[in-house]
């Protein structure tokens, strides 16, 4: 018999037609032998649905009184799932992020995870129930309704799974997989058997929106074997756990993109310490979040230009501040772009193949497309380009490095015939 942790998201949940097909699904796995415990999301829309309605009083309504509203959202979906698996003659208990006390810190809107009391859950699931846990919320020490943020239900399935010590936690989503790169721009992604730890929390914090980047990185400190399925059709998924000898060898795994960054520019700035932390310090304190950073010198080497790129919800505060230090500078031109996009190969094969980088940078000068900013870690080569190429530069990168599915039927064929 297994334990399995299973989180079905908003859209997989979205009617009560889909949550049916969620109970059929739930009760199928338990008349194969398993323990479930199932965690969901609100119906798809709701939360939004309800942050609207906090809007028409308060425009910019926040802490536990949105956290209060926000977590209704879950009661309703887990209640209605429970009365789909009774219905099924399969008995089933919802639980409130604070029935099964999931303590959280007091960071309303955005709070984490501290601890699980899993005795309830262990005591039902004793009792041959299906235990439906509302994922997004929990409870601080003073019992106050908290929530997660966005995609705090992947989170707290993975909480859950280290907690009870679970064979497998099951992410159900609208897609069938982790891919080599969005199917929607190259038609021939391929769907990956496996990735490890390392490759999806790179591929998280590059755009790809499969998973919540922080149930990744909760996943792989406690190795909770972590599975991206659809709740939709049938399907082995994506496995992602920590690298082994028979994970596939692809030198690149993947490739992720953003079209959300935007670039500001501080050009002629006098070259002296410290005019790292007099560019930035004022964007820190605005709570405008950096990710790459290129600093030139001038010929002269008194002057340097100093680039760096931010969410592009961000790019209009960020020039403000800079045009309103540019005296206290001595910047020559301020600018910026907001038509920019950044393309990642991500992959653990980067460790041991050199040329990599080199061959990135000649497929998309091949392309005629120009690289602004360059950025790299043991598995990831991030480039800076002009958002209109990137489209044309992730199919390009896509077929030179044979991430297709027909290069992988050749290859599969190939290894057949040795």
């Amino acid at each position: 018999m297994a334990l399995i942790v299973q989180k079905y998201g908003g859209s997989s949940v979205g009617t009560v037609e889909r949550i049916e097909r969620v109970a059929e699904k739930v009760s199928q796995w338990v008349r194969n032998g398993n323990e479930l415990v199932v965690v969901l999301s609100a119906m798809m829309g709701e939360t939004d649905r309800l942050l609207g309605l906090a809007r028409e009083i308060v425009p910019r309504m926040g802490g536990r009184e949105l956290d209060v509203l926000l977590s209704t959202g879950e009661q309703v979906s887990i209640a209605l799932l429970c009365m789909a698996l009774e219905k099924r003659a399969c008995p089933a208990i919802s639980f409130t992020g604070g029935q099964v006390r999931i303590l959280t810190d007091s960071s309303y809107n955005k709070a984490r995870i501290l601890d699980i009391d899993g005795i309830r859950i262990r005591r039902n699931l004793a009792a041959d129930r299906v235990v439906v846990v509302a994922g997004f919320q929990g409870v601080d020490e003073r019992g106050n309704i908290t929530t997660l943020g966005r995609g705090g239900s992947d989170t707290t399935a993975v909480a859950l799974a280290t907690a009870l010590d679970a064979d497998e936690c099951q992410i159900y989503t609208d897609v069938d997989g982790v891919y080599t790169t969005d199917p929607r721009i190259e038609p021939e992604a391929r769907r990956l058997s496996r990735i490890t730890f390392e490759e999806m929390l790179e591929m998280a914090s590059l755009g790809s929106k499969v998973l919540q980047i922080r149930a990744v990185e909760l996943a792989g400190k406690y190795n909770v074997p972590l599975r991206v399925l659809s709740s939709f059709e049938e399907g082995e998924g994506t496995l992602i756990s920590f690298e082994e000898e028979d994970v596939e060898k692809a030198l690149i795994s993947g490739i992720a993109y953003t079209r959300d960054e935007a670039q500001l520019t501080v050009a002629g700035v006098p070259d002296r310490p410290g005019v790292a932390y007099h560019i930035l310090g004022p964007i820190s304190e605005a709570n405008i979040e950096v990710d790459m950073i290129v600093q030139n010198v001038g010929a002269d080497g008194k002057t340097t230009d100093f680039t760096f790129t931010v969410h592009r919800n961000d790019f209009s505060r960020g020039l403000e501040i800079l045009k309103s230090n540019s005296t206290i500078l001595r910047a020559r031109e301020v600018g910026g772009d907001r038509k920019i996009a950044k393309i990642s190969l991500v992959g653990v094969g980067m460790r041991s193949h050199a040329g990599i980088a080199s061959k990135m940078f000649r497929i998309l000068s091949e392309e005629g497309i120009n690289i602004r900013m360059i950025s790299t870690s043991e598995i990831k080569i991030s480039v800076v380009i002009e958002e209109k190429y990137l489209e044309l530069g992730v199919r390009a990168l896509h077929d030179a490095f044979d991430l297709g599915q027909t290069s992988a039927a050749a290859r599969e064929a190939e290894d057949a015939r040795s």
